[in-house]
């Protein structure tokens, strides 16, 4: 398969979909197409990639495609390995894909199980941080203080109370070969990432994929946002191979927080004391991360 710039030349999810301009994760989509190659089922919840890219008749994908309820992506991908299995095809990869609600709050119950059976299967959340198809309602990765339908900011209260859910943590404690987080501003470790993930199964891939209308930002600052949640220290781009953590993108220097917040109308409200307490959970959560790489001990 021909390449540029380490990105396959092969096109299986098609342009021409109803995604918004700028969607984070229409570009995820075709990024992990790439990836994953042909040779590939994929099964996917209820959201907004399912929604865009196969309103009846048409389809935006060039592999055998199944829609699956909200909660139970991971149970139809575990099906669909069964079946390839008993018929002698177990080179066909099968790839299971969730928005960060079918993940992290809907479907965390059959992906649970999917790992403790051991199902050869890939699981991969699109995390947009919110249920945006639906109406930008909180789930379990929306960030400390930012704003959602069921989450506003007001005198009292400001924006979602609680921290982002450490899905990829829960995971990898399932003793599973391969965990890691992605981004679509960096393509080349997003398509690294997915593509080792086929090969250590079963495995997660979790992609930070900027929402337009959910995180209130212009279309064409899509992958600045993404960047800049990397290079804040706001998303940590990681890996847990058989359970040992490695952090890919050190950031020794990390950029002001402010640089990031300000681009997006969900934090737009936000005191200096919120602001300060989100910067707290970072430092602690990339501390954490950092003494798990350097004891290098299984999680």
């Amino acid at each position: 398969m021909a390449e540029i710039n380490g990105i396959p030349d092969i096109e299986l999810f098609n342009s021409g979909h109803g995604a918004c301009f700028g969607c984070g994760a229409a570009l995820a989509m075709r990024l992990i197409m790439k990836a994953a190659g042909k040779n590939t089922i994929v099964t996917q919840a209820t959201g907004c990639m399912e929604v865009i890219s196969t309103p009846y008749p048409m389809t935006a994908w060039h592999v055998p495609f199944i829609h699956s309820a909200f909660e139970n992506t991971a149970a139809t991908a575990s099906g669909i390995y069964r079946s390839l299995k008993m018929q002698g095809k177990e080179d066909t990869k099968v790839l299971a894909i969730a928005g960060d609600g079918g993940t992290f709050d809907i479907g965390l119950q059959a992906l649970s199980g999917a790992l403790e059976r051991n199902e050869k299967i890939t699981f991969i959340c699109y995390d947009n941080e919110a249920y945006q198809n639906t109406g930008i309602q909180r789930s379990g990765a929306t960030p400390l203080h930012a704003a959602t339908t069921t989450t506003p900011y007001g005198k009292k209260i400001h924006g979602k109370m609680g921290s982002k859910k450490p899905t990829p943590l829960i995971v990898s404690a399932h003793r599973i070969p391969y965990v890691a987080t992605a981004n679509i501003a960096y393509p080349q470790d997003l398509i690294k990432k997915v593509q080792k993930a086929l090969k250590n199964q079963p495995s997660y891939v979790q992609i930070l994929c900027p929402c337009t209308p959910g995180w209130k930002i212009l279309s064409n600052l899509t992958i600045k946002i993404a960047k800049l949640a990397v290079e804040t220290r706001m998303q940590v781009l990681y890996e847990i191979e058989n359970g040992k953590l490695t952090i890919n993108n050190l950031i020794e220097n990390p950029k002001p927080l402010k640089e990031y917040l300000n681009l997006q109308g969900r934090f737009k409200n936000l005191s200096k004391e919120d602001i300060e307490e989100i910067q707290q959970k970072i430092n602690e959560e990339y501390s954490y991360l950092r003494e798990i790489e350097k004891e290098k001990a299984k999680i």
